[in-house]
């Protein structure tokens, strides 16, 4: 079967170039490697776990963002570096700014609390924490595609993992961090959970640190921008309470 790579070489050639070649592996990582031992030993791209637990053979095939090692590819699929991050070589890409974001929403232990830790205190940060920073909800998300401060999803993600955890004292500082390009720039559009390898729901986070923010006083800085003055009335919604009689 063939596949189509396309491919970047920073360093040497930075000119975007695509190859094809021709695999008898099924599986995307593998074919990577029988490309790599028998066609061309400079095809780079990466790799740890090779059972989808370290997440750092994210690549793009045919636009949707996939772990290498999980992925069985078809007749003429195309393959890519994941998106809005820079490309050094072929199919890896420099992460180093979206985990910086982490930092910034300072979600990490702090004041440990005295709470005694019961299994649904353990069940309710358990999804969160399964995250394997692959990248692939960052190549989605069309927010970050237009403003790098963005917190984006995994970020905000690790927010809710820590404000919820019954070991942290008080999460006012999570809260506080994830204001400014963050939990009300989200579009909600859902794309980050299409992607998510493991199952994580990143626009129900925000959803859920929207919820978190708003107890504590915060409100959502685009909402006074709203136009609600919109001429409709109540003929216009859909709805007649007074059922038309």
């Amino acid at each position: 079967m063939k596949i189509n790579i396309k491919r970047f070489n920073q360093a040497n050639e930075p000119q975007k170039f695509n190859n094809e070649f021709e695999v008898s592996n099924t599986n995307l990582l593998q074919a990577f490697n029988e490309i790599k031992k028998e066609h061309d030993e400079t095809l780079t791209y990466r790799c740890g776990c090779k059972s989808g637990v370290c997440g750092s053979c994210a690549v793009r095939v045919n636009g949707v963002e996939r772990l290498a090692c999980k992925t069985n590819i078809n007749e003429n699929d195309v393959i890519e570096p994941i998106k809005n991050s820079k490309v050094i070589k072929d199919l890896v890409v420099d992460v180093s700014h979206e985990t910086l974001l982490i930092e910034k929403t300072n979600s990490f232990m702090q004041d440990n609390s005295d709470e005694e830790i019961e299994q649904k205190d353990i069940n309710k940060i358990d999804r969160q924490s399964n995250c394997i920073l692959c990248n692939s909800c960052y190549s989605s998300c069309p927010v970050y595609e237009a403003n790098k401060s963005f917190l984006g999803p995994f970020a905000l993600s690790r927010a809710l993992r820590y404000s919820n955890d019954k070991k942290m004292a008080n999460n006012d500082l999570i809260i506080e961090s994830i204001q400014s390009n963050g939990i009300w720039d989200c579009t909600l559009c859902g794309a980050c959970t299409m992607v998510c390898p493991q199952g994580i729901d990143p626009k129900m986070d925000i959803l859920q640190l929207q919820g978190l923010a708003s107890q504590k006083g915060y409100t959502n800085p685009y909402q006074a921008t709203f136009d609600s003055n919109m001429g409709f009335d109540m003929s216009d919604m859909g709805f007649d309470p007074n059922g038309s009689f």
